[in-house]
């Protein structure tokens, strides 16, 4: 069973971080290269990246049906971000996991015990809180965007009580991003586009939607100095050369320069980072004079 030490190891990030955000952004590798790369942005079409056929949470029943998995990014502590597709009439028990759960529902419409998420739902489930049962509803897959956050490899375990220690205070048992007010940014770099926070705590930790307006330019490269992964729900967006569209996905070391951002029709993203980007410095224009 899950005890309380789980819950106590904090990944230090490579920022100045002391942890305590428990995303464990830091020093993640992708599907793209399997070794971290500091300070170098890496972006893919999530769709590319090959399926596990036969994926189940580990420690669910048997009688649970199998899924399909496609790992996009991961840190050596457990945890990872993935693209999972839960097959129409998949149903799974309640009960508990041994780390925090945060799901994105990109397409489809899931039931977890009381509430039901659709497209741009949203939960944040703690370590150790009772949730589910699970039950896709409808005739169509449901695709989750679906992150384990770790310090502790992640398991499902049957319950029918919350754990003692569970953090019930930042339970965020299903969240429909359509009914939140659009609101500002908090960096310069970004000052014409929307942002909607589907979670944000006291240690830094950031969850929201981005969108970039039409006709967006910020004119100069920019250095991140935090841990960011995301990706792209509508439209496109030109970063130097490369464009960024639907489903791509990417992660950004702390420290890394990225190229200048350019869209003319727009872009949505679902955005993850580990520290508060309203404290000054976070993200700064960098102009290379030489």
């Amino acid at each position: 069973m899950m005890n309380d030490n789980q819950e106590n190891a904090n990944i230090r990030e490579d920022w100045g971080g002391d942890g305590r955000g428990r995303m464990n952004l830091s020093g993640r590798s992708t599907a793209i290269s399997p070794d971290y790369i500091p300070r170098q942005y890496q972006v893919f079409d999530s769709n590319t990246v090959p399926e596990i056929l036969d994926w189940r949470i580990e420690g669910m029943p048997d009688t649970v049906p199998f899924a399909t998995r496609r790992l996009l990014s991961w840190h050596n502590c457990g945890a990872s971000t993935s693209r999972v597709s839960l097959p129409p009439q998949f149903t799974a028990p309640a009960g508990i996991f041994t780390a925090d759960l945060e799901i994105f529902v990109l397409s489809g419409v899931i039931q977890i015990g009381e509430w039901q998420l659709d497209k741009h739902g949203y939960s944040f489930i703690p370590t150790g809180v009772r949730v589910g049962p699970w039950k896709v509803l409808g005739d169509e897959p449901v695709e989750i965007l679906w992150m384990e956050n770790g310090p502790v490899p992640f398991k499902y375990e049957a319950s029918e009580i919350d754990c003692p220690h569970a953090r019930m205070n930042e339970f965020i048992p299903a969240l429909d991003s359509k009914l939140l007010p659009w609101g500002k940014t908090e960096t310069t770099q970004f000052e014409t586009a929307k942002k909607k926070y589907l979670r944000k705590t006291p240690y830094g930790v950031g969850v929201w939607l981005l969108a970039i307006l039409p006709h967006y330019d910020n004119h100069y490269p920019i250095i991140q100095c935090y841990n960011e992964e995301g990706i792209g729900l509508a439209g496109y967006c030109d970063l130097g050369n490369t464009r960024w569209f639907k489903d791509y996905f990417w992660y950004c070391p702390s420290f890394d320069i990225l190229p200048r951002h350019i869209t003319h029709d727009g872009y949505l993203s679902f955005i993850r980072v580990d520290r508060d980007l309203s404290k000054p410095g976070t993200v700064l224009s960098y102009v290379d004079r030489l």
